[in-house]
C-alpha cells in the first residue's frame, strides 16, 4: 500500500517561499502521476499542479502558474512543490496524491492515494 507523507509546511510572510515535499517510504514515485492540492479554510479542496510519471510533463492551475513549480528528485522517491510569491489566499492544507497513469497528467483525474497534508499559513 502506497503511503504518502507531505512535509515542508509552515508559517510564511506574504511574498515568501516554501518548498513542500511528498515522499513515499519503500516505493518509488517515478511510475506514478503525482498531484498537489490545497484546501483553504472553509473551502473545497482544489488541484494546483500535477506531474506525469517517468519525467512526464507538468500541469498547473491558472491561479498558480508562474509561482508554483512541481518537480521530482533524481532518486524518484520525492516530489516537490516549490511555492514562490505566496499570497494570503495560499493559506491552507496542502496534500499530495498519487495515481497510476501514463502520459501527461491531468489535475482533475481520479487520484488513488492521498497523504495527510501539511499546513501552510501565509501571514504577516
Amino acid at each position: 500500500q502506497l503511503q504518502l507523507v507531505e512535509s515542508g509546511g509552515g508559517l510564511v510572510q506574504p511574498g515568501g517561499s516554501l518548498r513542500l515535499s511528498c515522499a513515499a517510504s519503500g516505493f518509488t514515485l517515478n511510475n506514478y502521476a503525482i498531484g498537489w492540492f490545497r484546501q483553504a479554510p472553509g473551502k473545497e479542496r482544489e488541484g494546483v499542479s500535477c506531474i506525469g510519471p517517468f519525467g512526464g510533463g507538468a500541469n498547473y492551475a491558472d491561479s498558480v502558474k508562474g509561482r508554483f513549480t512541481i518537480s521530482r528528485d533524481k532518486a524518484g522517491n520525492t516530489v516537490y512543490l516549490q511555492i514562490d510569491s505566496l499570497k494570503s489566499e495560499g493559506t491552507g492544507i496542502y496534500y499530495c496524491a498519487a495515481a497510476r497513469r501514463v502520459g501527461l497528467c491531468v489535475i482533475s483525474t481520479t487520484w488513488t492515494y492521498w497523504g495527510q497534508g501539511t499546513q501552510v499559513t501565509v501571514s504577516s
